[in-house]
């Protein structure tokens, strides 16, 4: 019996100390809605071919777990939740051994080959960006159930919102699908993009997002997978993607900028992967890479989700001499290199 009693009050203490931190914390929780930039493992309960929770994947993640991030070990949110003093790991929302208590200082409902398009997310049948914000809802109710209504305010109003994704839009849906493409121009393309963001985000501040970090598009004409399709350009990167990649991110900027002023109280960021990635790319051998150009996995031009598999006597030994794990995402220390870039933008303005 009094053992019971011990347990039952290691429960409550151990409660207790966490909505303490919770309190003193200027960002009590990392909450993330995007695609396989930050997917930790969402598509795993999702019936589609794009996933990664099999080896190689996750191989240098912690004890060699294969979480369904789409690389080697960490990905950004997970850094960024490290620097703020939270959990160095930020769960997926539909993984099962998890559950509300994992999810209050941070939560992932981002979904690999998702994208601002309702369209990009039904090419490989994934998590579309409406849904995401469903699963935001129902976590919100399961939080106030947790917590109580004036903590669960306070965390969710407090609370750092990440979104990353936009690549798939262009390179699974505009650039490969006919439809988009006879109903837009590139150009006009990135504005109705940038429309679906802006409605996200408002959607977002309805529901009490304060504080939103808005992530831009990589140099996506720089991506393996893209390098080894383009064979009339000797496997060098795609100039016009990276060209629209920049005047996307140039609409996204801008629309943080008016969204600052439009929404009351708003404290949102715009945060730019492009330049510091392009840099990695282009001088590897500063930041402690010999590969850019292809791949850790197998052959490192084509090869991701089931592709990249463990049997391929191609894979790599050491990923962190490669910038890219698979052919269309970073390695883990490529990724903590971009976001030491912005990090202390992030500190600055939040913490």
């Amino acid at each position: 019996m009094a053992y019971t009693y011990t347990a039952w009050l290691l429960v409550i203490i151990t409660e207790f100390l966490i909505l303490v931190s919770i309190t003193k914390a200027k960002v009590p929780a990392i909450i993330v809605f995007g695609d396989s930039s930050v997917d930790a493992g969402n598509n795993n309960a999702v019936s589609t071919l794009l996933k990664s929770n099999f080896l190689p994947y996750g191989r240098d993640f912690a004890g060699g777990h294969a979480t369904g991030r789409f690389c080697n070990g960490r990905i950004p949110p997970d850094f960024i939740s490290e620097a703020f003093g939270l959990k160095p790991a930020i769960p997926a929302y539909l993984d099962s051994n998890y559950n509300i208590s994992d999810f209050t200082t941070g939560v992932c409902f981002a979904s690999a080959g998702t994208g601002y398009d309702n369209a990009t997310s039904a090419v490989l049948n994934v998590i579309p960006m409406w849904k995401e914000l469903e699963y935001y809802k129902e976590y919100q109710n399961k939080l106030r159930a947790h917590v109580g209504n004036i903590k669960a305010n306070e965390i969710l109003t407090e609370a750092l919102y990440l979104m990353s994704l936009g690549t798939n839009d262009f390179l699974e849906n505009y650039y490969i699908l006919p439809t988009r493409q006879s109903q837009f121009t590139i150009k006009q393309f990135e504005d109705f993009l940038t429309g679906l963001a802006g409605n996200f985000i408002r959607n977002l501040y309805s529901l009490g997002a304060r504080k939103i970090s808005l992530t831009g598009v990589p140099p996506m004409g720089c991506l393996p997978l893209e390098r080894a399709m383009n064979i009339m350009g000797q496997n060098d990167c795609v100039e016009n993607y990276n060209k629209v990649a920049l005047e996307f991110n140039g609409k996204l900027k801008a629309l943080v900028a008016r969204l600052n002023k439009e929404l009351h109280g708003a404290r949102l960021i715009f945060t730019d992967p492009y330049f510091i990635f392009s840099q990695i790319i282009k001088k590897p051998s500063l930041y402690g890479f010999d590969v850019a150009g292809v791949a850790c996995c197998s052959t490192g031009t084509f090869e991701m989700s089931y592709l990249c598999s463990e049997q391929s006597p191609l894979t790599c030994s050491d990923a962190n001499k490669y910038v890219f794990w698979d052919a269309f995402h970073p390695t883990e220390k490529t990724n903590r290199i971009i976001v030491d870039h912005f990090i202390d933008k992030l500190l600055k303005k939040y913490r």
